[in-house]
């Protein structure tokens, strides 16, 4: 059983973590920071080893978070810039035709959240699905929800953005299974909470588009959609791929100099670098876009991730403290006492924190830290990627007030907060039970 003294320092920690956040509005990193502390000093760690798991927990976090973070803004920004947000969004409208367009805007949300930001896609895209709002006469909800309900999707079960990868980090669980896993489990999740949801509500909630609207327009697509395919595709192609060849034992197999190159490039530091590369040159480069402009894209695209880095290194101390404390292990033979299942347990964390707080990153970290000191090595790498995707369930629940993206998405389709409830918070609260359950049962398969 967990140590009395150990137990209040853990729950006065995850307190004064909330409290910071939501009532002294502190920023997140500095909360995050903060709580770590505390729960060493009142488990009575002397200040030198204070310190010492700080900087290690820091560390080693960041060590791989602000690679892949840094190169998947990077990414996003070339994509931006060149309009192939749109140009994907009008391919698929054009396959799917206009009767199907909701589920031809969940596909280019689902795709288009792996390189850019949830924000900034929904941003590029509002102004389409305001033409198709005024040219169906549909409420509005019928093709923003598909929309933003695959762009949460993604952006909290695929890597690489940020939130996937800085759990798969703390828990060690290899990025290939958790690719992977993420597509199975949210493309079924991203259909029910978006298209099928959204047409339903729909017919009981109309939205009109806004009349007139401050929002920048949409960018003119330049690129060619095969490049903007095959930019995205490559990253996941490569790293999936390594994956299933290591699993297999296939990789040992092949020829010294391809296995080496697939090893290289199947890391996520290779594949995401390779996509940048491709992106450079076909999107800027070869588009003889100046070279001030690529910089000043590349500086753009990096404030937003520097944040995020940061924050994902404060989450890694707070993990780093849970076990040298051993507050992880001690709370494992709880929870083993109580029987409450650890997959549960890594649910109903990444849930409570989010309904409290309201950033889904914030609940992914820190639920994060507290299940990593119970994963223990008999946990298989395929079982640690399902612990990644029901964090990632548990952080998208029930968007409300305390939510950024609640605000943002009322903002955008005109809705005051009851009709933002009935429509967007309902959709999230369905992410995280249909991705949940999608990982319960994958569960019962491994």
């Amino acid at each position: 059983m967990i140590e009395g003294s150990v137990f209040l320092a853990v729950l006065g920690g995850i307190l004064l973590l909330l409290f910071l956040i939501l009532r002294v509005k502190l920023p997140a990193f500095l909360a995050l920071l903060l709580a770590s502390l505390s729960i060493g000093v009142f488990s009575g760690l002397s200040p030198a080893v204070l310190v010492e798991t700080l900087e290690k927990g820091m560390g080693s976090t960041l060590g791989f978070v602000a690679i892949v973070v840094g190169l998947g803004a990077l990414l996003g920004g070339l994509l931006e810039h060149s309009g192939g947000a749109t140009a994907l969004a009008t391919a698929l409208l054009r396959v799917f035709g206009e009767k199907k367009a909701a589920w031809a805007l969940a596909c280019t949300g689902f795709i288009l959240a792996i390189p850019i930001f949830f924000d900034v896609a929904f941003i590029l895209l509002v102004p389409l699905v305001y033409s198709l709002q005024r040219k169906t006469g549909r409420s509005l909800l019928q093709y923003a929800l598909p929309l933003l309900a695959s762009l949460a999707v993604t952006h909290a079960f695929i890597p690489p953005t940020p939130g996937p990868v800085a759990v798969a980090d703390i828990l060690s669980a290899p990025m290939g299974w958790v690719i992977a896993f993420g597509v199975v489990v949210g493309l079924p999740t991203a259909m029910v909470s978006g298209p099928v949801f959204g047409q339903w509500i729909a017919h009981r909630l109309h939205i009109e588009a806004p009349a007139t609207t401050a929002f920048s327009p949409t960018e003119t697509a330049t690129a060619p959609l095969k490049e903007i395919v095959w930019i995205i595709a490559l990253p996941l192609v490569l790293i999936v791929l390594k994956t299933v060849l290591t699993a297999t034992a296939l990789l040992s197999q092949l020829p010294t100099f391809v296995g080496y190159t697939l090893q290289l490039l199947g890391h996520p530091f290779g594949a995401l670098l390779a996509a940048n590369l491709l992106a450079w040159q076909w999107l800027g480069v070869r588009k003889k876009i100046e070279v001030k402009i690529l910089n000043d894209i590349a500086v753009r695209s990096m404030a937003p991730a520097g944040l995020i880095i940061l924050l994902t290194g404060a989450g890694g101390t707070f993990k780093q403290m849970l076990i040298t404390t051993r507050a992880g292990q001690m709370l494992a033979e709880t929870l083993m006492a109580q029987g409450i299942p650890l997959l549960l347990f890594a649910f109903l964390a990444a849930a409570l924190i989010r309904l409290l707080q309201g950033s889904a990153t914030v609940a992914m970290i820190t639920a994060a830290g507290l299940t990593a000191p119970l994963i223990t090595p008999d946990f298989s790498d395929p079982q640690r990627a399902l612990f990644v995707l029901a964090i990632a369930a548990g952080a998208s629940i029930l968007s409300h007030v305390n939510d950024t993206g609640f605000w943002l998405v009322s903002k955008y389709l005109g809705m005051d907060e009851k009709q933002t409830f009935r429509s967007w918070s309902i959709s999230t609260l369905l992410i995280a039970l249909v991705g949940f359950s999608g990982v319960c049962v994958l569960w019962l398969l491994v």
